[in-house]
């Protein structure tokens, strides 16, 4: 049985469509454990409207989502643990996907599925470069090199793990509330390598903080956690720590965007020489270098975060400048 986990925190809008997405499933054999995180809304009364014997709503205290998924995964009476955000939503053939990748790679431990991004109402597919594999499946056995050249491979909504596996990283980490996931499936890339299929089954419903015309609903969190989480990681018996290397300059490079959407130049160039210590030739952190050094309403023009393939290097900047 799969335990599908849900952290429920002011969805009042979307948690019905979510839990409908779960229910229509192909697969039957899994249980919803819908984890309300205090919320202040109408979110957990939707929940217990729907009569089910398979959801199971589980209240607490607010403490974020790296609470309530280890709340969830700690009451989960199933061998695997599947996730969902509240506010995002799998095909139909999303949990027959994860156990078909399941049966085809036992061993494992930890699948993924890709996914599409939802940004008002049209789905776009994810950016995956330097895959290992040439078939529909496979093992990402190069995990951080891929996350360094493409959108993440893995995602929140869009992963299962083994209930036993989750535990013994230790759950996902408290007290951060940016790249808390993103930290976790590092922590198991080291442990096992992700099995994954390029068919998309989720569907993530971005808001619209993703473009650079809109502040991110989350800065980064004070200090380094997640940063100094993955450092952690070079201290281990892993074998890939160059490609470990430079996904932790991947990783400050987002935290120089963020930090340049909201405004804090001197924040940005600190990011930015961060990442250029653990990859110095990425030639997208120079745009965001020099980004942090022009007038806003020229960062306005040329910059979104999610614009990888647009914004590459110093000639895509002059291009889109009109220089």
């Amino acid at each position: 049985m799969i335990s599908v986990v849900i952290p429920l925190y002011n969805k009042e809008k979307s948690i019905a469509q979510t839990l409908e997405c779960v229910l229509n499933q192909t697969y039957k054999d899994f249980e919803v454990i819908v984890v309300d995180d205090g919320s202040k809304d109408n979110s957990a009364a939707i929940v217990e409207a729907f009569n089910d014997e398979r959801i199971r709503l589980v209240r607490q205290k607010n403490g974020g989502v790296s609470a309530a998924r280890n709340r969830g995964t700690a009451e989960a009476r199933g061998e695997y643990v599947a996730f969902l955000d509240a506010d995002d939503a799998w095909k139909q053939n999303h949990l027959e996907s994860i156990t078909n990748l399941i049966h085809q790679f036992p061993k494992s431990g930890a699948w993924a599925t890709c996914y599409v991004n939802n940004l008002n109402g049209e789905n776009h597919r994810i950016i995956l470069n330097k895959l290992p594999f040439n078939g529909d499946t496979g093992l990402l056995t190069n995990y951080f090199e891929v996350c360094s050249c493409s959108h993440p491979p893995v995602w929140s909504s869009a992963v299962c793990v083994e209930k036993s596996l989750l535990q013994e990283i230790g759950g996902f980490p408290l007290g951060v509330t940016s790249g808390e996931d993103l930290l976790t499936w590092a922590r198991i890339a080291i442990k096992t390598d992700w099995a994954y299929t390029k068919k998309a089954t989720a569907v993530y419903m971005m808001p619209a903080t993703n473009s650079f015309t809109e502040r991110p609903t989350r800065p980064n969190d004070e200090g380094d956690p997640v940063c100094d989480g993955l450092k952690l990681l070079l201290k281990t018996e892993y074998s890939r720590k160059h490609e470990l290397r430079h996904f932790i300059g991947r990783f400050y490079k987002m935290k120089a965007s963020t930090n340049l959407r909201y405004g804090d130049r001197w924040k940005t160039i600190c990011e930015c020489m961060k990442s250029l210590v653990y990859r110095p030739f990425a030639k997208e952190t120079y745009p965001i270098l020099l980004l942090a050094l022009m007038p806003e309403f020229i960062q306005r023009r040329i910059f979104t975060i999610h614009s990888y393939d647009k914004v590459a290097d110093i000639k895509d900047v002059k291009k889109l400048i009109g220089r």
